[in-house]
């Protein structure tokens, strides 16, 4: 007896899913444990399993579309048998559950009233698509917050031939600047997105197929992309429009160095500097330029900078001015200028964090904190050693220990619940060209100094280099923004959602102190907490600090 295939409920979070990808085809067998399809949840892209043997009968859903929990999805049976009854059945479970909306999306073809011969072929294109020997590449989602992606540069052009593990193209998140694979063999069919253009996630940017496939079907049933003719590659001639910022530097030849193997990094301040990397000799694997060959690269020949004189007047010499005239007002005549920046994937998503983060209830806590024997201890503990630990990794480790005697703080709004997180995973703002990044020390609280001080500095670098995946900035319950090393007096930070609190850390100040009775020379930092009101009341945040202030005092404590 055939039997629904519905889309399950993979996160307690998910309310619908994407169908990714389908491994199987109408009228492959099935066996239970084979993979159905990739499912991409409200967390991760996660392979479906069938739990039962059989024929795929029928697919309802096409690739990058959405669906809500438990909708049909597909239908098992036996070959040629009639699965009508089984979707029938499925629809006024459906309809009595989710509405009427969805009946259309779950009922096969055949079932539809043939009013038009074009109503007919729109009602039934998944057999059609299933047969074109061609897969659609769509942008994927390389992060958490990531909604569209910029096409830095494409590796080939149209009519190219690509391997399965090729990078087609590098892709510019609102976090880093990344690679992506196609994951299938054959001629470059289609390109969707000019380099220098956005496409949203599932957006189609290419097509790979088998050279001289009609992709009319593919482009027409995929919204996010137009039909007709494949689109070219980026014109070459980007210097033409790039701003007088990118301009600034000329390179001694102007041949297309699409092809040269570089990383994406190192291919992007090439483009900002306007450097050919035809010109440039790669100290990597196989000739592989990376970012310090770029870095130090001079180049042979550079434009000759157009001599500006200082402008000078040319109005005629005047009689002397009268005794007791008031004497002229020197003229300087100046040229307005400005540049024009486009704004990165990262500083978009940024502007909409804050946005959000605004309509949060905030309130601030400042607590002044005497570092002396934290210098002294840190002065010993470096002596032995095997990193060296800086000041924001003391801080570090006291607010983890910290938080587990105040697990108030430690906690997240999650809209219609309070989440209290036992474990204590601390965000690290890093600052990075385009913005900044929070990289994750995760269970910080059962980390040694030394391991602490190792990860931040790991953490630091790959940032910069953008290097970092989705899974080190993500699952954060605390975060600590430290700008001490720039000598800061004091500042507020904003809070990072769904953390209920951020820490802000300033430079260490000396300063007069009483002390005893006297006033004699003091280091002291002072640190502001900001409060998430509909979390953490002035009281807890009062309680958290005092600790945090106890534990800096005297560092012993935090080897306890």
């Amino acid at each position: 007896m055939a039997e629904v295939v519905k889309m399950p409920k993979m996160s307690d979070t998910m309310t619908e899913g994407v169908l990714a990808k389908w491994h199987k085809k109408v009228g492959d067998k099935v066996k239970s444990g084979d993979v159905l399809a990739e499912v991409e949840t409200d967390k991760a892209t996660m392979d479906f399993e069938s739990f039962q043997d059989g024929t795929l009968l029928y697919i309802g859903v096409d690739e990058g579309k959405a669906v809500p929990v438990d909708a049909v999805i597909a239908v098992l049976g036996k070959e040629g048998e009639d699965y009508k009854a089984a979707l029938e059945g499925a629809s006024a479970v459906s309809s009595s559950s989710t509405g009427s909306s969805n009946e259309t999306a779950e009922k096969p073809a055949e079932e539809k009233k043939p009013e038009t011969a074009a109503a007919t072929a729109t009602a039934t294109p998944q057999v059609d698509i299933s047969k074109i020997p061609a897969t659609v590449i769509r942008m994927p989602l390389l992060s958490d917050t990531m909604t569209e992606g910029v096409i830095q540069k494409w590796n080939f052009k149209v009519g190219d031939k690509v391997k399965s593990d090729d990078s087609l193209a590098d892709v510019e998140t609102d976090k880093a600047t990344m690679e992506v694979v196609g994951y299938e063999a054959g001629t470059l069919l289609y390109i969707g997105v000019k380099e220098g253009e956005a496409a949203p996630v599932n957006g189609i940017i290419a097509i790979v197929g088998k050279e001289g496939t009609d992709i009319t079907p593919l482009l027409q049933d995929g919204a996010s992309a137009p039909a007709g003719a494949p689109a070219p590659a980026a014109a070459p001639k980007e210097e033409a429009s790039a701003t007088p910022s990118e301009t600034a530097t000329t390179t001694s030849t102007s041949a297309d160095d699409s092809r040269v193997k570089a990383s994406p990094l190192a291919r992007k301040i090439a483009k900002d500097k306007g450097i050919n990397l035809n010109d440039v000799k790669g100290t990597a694997d196989g000739g592989r330029i990376v970012k310090k060959d770029i870095e130090g690269f001079t180049p042979s020949q550079v434009a000759a900078a157009s001599s500006t004189q200082p402008a000078q007047s040319t109005a005629p010499a005047t009689a002397p001015a009268a005794k007791g005239a008031p004497k002229p007002i020197p003229q300087y005549i100046g040229t307005e200028k400005y540049t024009d920046k486009t704004v990165t994937q990262m500083r978009k998503t940024i502007t909409r964090r804050l946005s959000e983060s605004f309509l949060i209830p905030h309130f601030y806590l400042t607590l002044s904190i005497d570092m002396d024997q934290a210098i002294a201890a840190r002065n010993k503990m470096n002596e032995v050693a095997p990193v060296k630990i800086s000041f924001n990794d003391i801080v570090l480790k006291a607010c983890a220990v910290a938080l587990k005697q105040h697990p108030a703080v430690n906690s997240s709004w999650m809209g219609d619940f309070i989440r209290t997180n036992e474990h204590v995973n601390i965000g690290v703002a890093v600052a990075v060209e385009d913005g900044l990044l929070v990289p994750v020390v995760r269970f910080a609280d059962g980390k040694s100094l030394s391991a602490i001080s190792a990860e931040v500095k790991d953490f630091a670098q790959r940032a910069k280099a953008k290097k970092l995946q989705p899974s080190d900035w993500e699952g954060s319950t605390f975060t600590i923004s430290n700008l001490g090393m720039f000598g800061v007096d004091e500042f507020t930070a904003i809070i990072n959602p769904p953390d209920a609190c951020i820490l802000a850390v300033s430079g260490i100040q000396q300063v007069p102190v009483v002390k005893n009775g006297a006033v004699v020379p003091g280091n002291v930092m002072k640190v502001t907490l900001t409060c998430d009101h509909r979390v953490v009341d002035g009281a807890t945040g009062s309680a958290f600090l005092q600790t945090l202030k106890s534990l800096l005092e005297e560092p012993v404590r935090l080897l306890v």
